[in-house]
């Protein structure tokens, strides 16, 4: 049986079964990642709910594995030489993931490379920016009167999406194959309807991005990682 004691995290959100590896989360864009790459690869895991109150993200507990307060991270006990490793950010997660099980990161080095690009382009610009546009639109943001903050995000999101929508027009997924580049930006996208964002980047005049998003929320493994951990206690 693996040993977490090394990590006060596990005090708070104990472990049942400390050999399998320990998600801490919550079923936002980021948080999903985590959960549906490790649902498409079906590595055994434990999940804990880890909500983003501040109870929870900024406890000391949560914050001796992420000094960075986010969801979600992870404790994989049989890490690197076989000593246990934690790890937060969602994008480290997925290409940690992808190089430990070998999967959905591409069949070579060129299209590793590719996959790579587009996990950083959805953590540098996709999902910074989406997010931004929801809190204009949808979160306390929207009660500022000075229209530019809301417009510079609006424009941008336009600008990602014409982006993504270019490299869908010939092809399923963003790079070629599914990929963990999908799980990157897809919940993101996604994300627009919870913002209630959509009709103002003008969603509809890209529809290959709906097709692209059904194709992505029919997987099986999609489906359960989207509502991993629940988002009621």
């Amino acid at each position: 049986m693996a040993d977490l004691s090394a990590f006060p995290i596990t005090r708070r959100w104990v472990p049942q079964d400390p050999s399998k590896l320990q998600l801490f989360s919550f079923p936002t864009p980021n948080g999903v990642k985590a959960s549906i790459m490790l649902e498409e690869t079906g590595l055994p895991y434990e999940v804990h709910r880890v909500t983003l109150s501040d109870d929870d993200v900024k406890s000391d507990a949560f914050l001796s594995l992420n000094p960075n307060n986010k969801i979600p991270a992870i404790i994989d006990p049989d890490g690197p030489g076989g000593r246990p490793i934690g790890l937060f950010e969602s994008g480290a997660i997925l290409l940690y993931l992808g190089e430990k099980t070998g999967r959905l990161m591409g069949r070579d080095a060129a299209a590793k490379a590719h996959v790579t690009q587009w996990i950083m382009w959805q953590m540098g610009g996709l999902g910074p920016m989406l997010g931004q546009l929801g809190y204009f639109v949808k979160m306390g943001g929207k009660a500022i009167e000075d229209p530019r903050p809301r417009q510079r995000y609006v424009d941008e999101a336009k600008r990602l999406l014409s982006v993504v929508a270019g490299e869908l027009a010939d092809r399923d997924w963003i790079a070629d194959e599914f990929s963990a580049a999908d799980i990157a930006i897809a919940p993101w996208l996604n994300a627009l309807n919870f913002y209630e964002a959509r009709e103002i980047v003008g969603w509809a005049d890209y529809p290959g991005l709906q097709d692209y998003l059904d194709r992505f929320m029919g997987r099986p493994a999609v489906k359960i990682g989207m509502k991993t951990p629940p988002r009621e206690g």
